[in-house]
């Protein structure tokens, strides 16, 4: 079973994108900031793919893209942001995808499944 690590600071939105993927056959696991991705990350957990809110307090989705792409080169990274604006910003340029947020997850589920 493949398994996704979902980095997302909304509690609401963290839920859904756990229970969606979930239904999906994948194993999720939830970090509601960037340290506790890294937390997950220093432990040994392995992950297929991480899911990365950008807006978060702290150190925001952009860098901790940037340091799990140094870390782990073969990790798939998403950004998942409800801004548009930062598809153009370098920065997220650590990221195998960018997709904004939507109320329908079908285009994050097919971007996961081409990924993975």
């Amino acid at each position: 079973m493949k398994k996704i690590l979902i980095v997302e600071d909304e509690k609401n939105m963290r839920f859904l994108l756990k229970e969606e993927l979930e239904e999906e056959g994948y194993e999720v696991i939830v970090a509601s900031n960037a340290q506790e991705a890294e937390n997950f990350l220093d432990s040994g957990v392995h992950f297929d793919l991480v899911t990365i809110d950008i807006e978060m307090e702290g150190m925001n989705g952009l860098e901790l893209a940037g340091l799990m792409r140094k870390r782990l080169p073969d990790l798939k990274i998403v950004l998942l942001t409800a801004y548009t604006h930062y598809k153009h910003d370098l920065s997220s340029w650590a990221a195998d995808s960018y997709i904004v947020k939507s109320p329908d997850f079908s285009e994050l589920k097919t971007v996961i499944r081409e990924l993975i």
